[in-house]
Parts: C-alpha cells; structure tokens; sequence
C-alpha cells in the first residue's frame, strides 16, 4: 500500500466518522463530547450484549475508526451481558461512557441505534435486534427505508 492511499483511507474514515459524530449531534442538540460519549457507551453496552460473533458482523459495517471505539476493551468470553431490561441497558450506557447525559439516555439510545440503522444494513441491524431480548427489541426504532 502506498503512502497516498494509506492516508486516503485513514482521511476516509476520520471524515466518515466525524459525519456520525455530527449527526449524533443533530440528532441530541449536543457537543461533539456528548455525542461521542453517546455514541461510545451505547456501542459498548450493544456490544457487551450481543453474542460474540453479531458483535464481530456488526463491526464490520462499522467506519475503520467507529469499529476500533466498538472493539475497545472488548473481552469477549464475558459476553453477552445479562441486561433484559430497557433501565440496565440505560445504566450500562452511562457507566461506558463514563458520563450521566444532560438528555435522557433514551433519548441518546434511540438516536445510536437510528444511527446504525441509517448506516449499516437492514439484514445486519435484524440480525442485531432479533439477538436481543424482547424488551429491548421495543427500544430500536423502525427500520428506515433507503
């Protein structure tokens, strides 16, 4: 691989996420910290609660720079976590980001997961839904159309 297209795929996928980080920041009237924080925790505690392998086939939908924020202290032998409920998924959003949201965390959840399903797949994002119990199966919006 060259030099030039080395940097156009790192300058690729720096453009590409910071069009997410916007977006998420339209989407929660935030700053780009908060947006950040809202994107990271939420992809966490996604992460954490898929079963390893609809983590590693989500990730690979994921900008080059957004899968390695997915991948960060990832230990997949603990997964998938226990959460259930729509409140410890909440609480597990706010402990990965490492922060409590100035909006409600289903507020930041709800527009995480629009996210993805603006950018990733349909048949990726059913895959990801129909792993997840049903409680949080109501918490993804609808898929929409393209």
């Amino acid at each position: 691989m060259t030099a030039t297209t080395a940097h156009d795929v790192f300058s690729a996928t720096v453009h590409k996420s910071e069009e997410w980080i916007h977006e998420l920041q339209r989407e929660l009237d935030c700053d780009p910290q908060q947006a950040y924080a809202a994107l990271r925790g939420t992809l966490h505690a996604l992460r954490d609660r898929l079963p390893a392998d609809q983590a590693v086939q989500l990730a690979a939908q994921l900008p080059m720079l957004v899968r390695g924020l997915f991948y960060e202290g990832w230990k997949p032998a603990a997964t998938p976590t226990r959460i259930h409920r729509q409140s410890e998924l909440c609480e597990q959003v706010c402990a990965r980001a490492g922060r409590v949201f100035d909006i409600p965390v289903e507020q930041v959840i709800e527009a995480v997961f629009k996210l993805l399903n603006r950018h990733v797949s349909a048949g990726e994002i059913c895959g990801v839904v129909s792993n997840l119990p049903q409680e949080l199966q109501r918490c993804w919006p609808e898929i929409e159309a393209r």
